[in-house]
């Protein structure tokens, strides 16, 4: 990708493809919420069991993923890399991609998936979607000040949607 407009359903198609276990989290997930935020990566938490790992490594090929931050090496993802709890940060045919095995205080594609509902994006495009409460509380968990900054929109935008329900 040079300098074009990310193409976030790209990389969801991929994923979905080959059957790759996963929860949109981050700013796409709070924009998908409604929250008036802007992104410019899509964030996942995936599932780290040895068959989901081989699965994600094929779409992840196919995206010709690249961690972001090599020096300027080409280094690719490995099994070893994606079974970890930590960040993953790669850009791909289609755009920057952020996987996580854990976010927040340790929450896990497992632990995560009870607080999650489908979201369909587009014709055979349903992901599972991170609910915005629990979106809030990762992000309070983290501490971050990039997430600080946001918390604000996230609450306003998860009042709004109670106003309305």
């Amino acid at each position: 990708m040079n300098g074009e407009t990310p193409d976030f359903l790209k990389i969801l198609s991929a994923l979905l493809k080959d059957h790759v276990d996963f929860i949109v989290v981050g700013g796409v997930c709070a924009v998908l919420h409604g929250a008036p935020v802007s992104t410019f990566d899509l964030d996942l938490v995936h599932a780290r069991d040895p068959e989901n790992i081989r699965r994600l490594l094929i779409a992840l090929d196919r995206l010709q993923a690249r961690y972001r931050s090599a020096g300027g090496r080409d280094l690719h993802p490995t099994a070893a890399h994606l079974q970890s709890a930590g960040h993953q940060l790669l850009m791909t045919s289609a755009g920057p991609l952020d996987l996580s095995g854990e976010i927040g205080a340790g929450w896990g594609f497992n632990e995560l998936l009870a607080q999650t509902e489908s979201c369909p994006l587009a014709p055979g495009i349903t992901v599972r979607l991170l609910s915005l409460e629990m979106l809030i509380q990762t992000k309070v968990e983290a501490d971050r000040e990039k997430d600080r900054a946001v918390l604000a929109i996230l609450r306003g935008t998860l009042a709004e949607k109670r106003r309305r329900e």
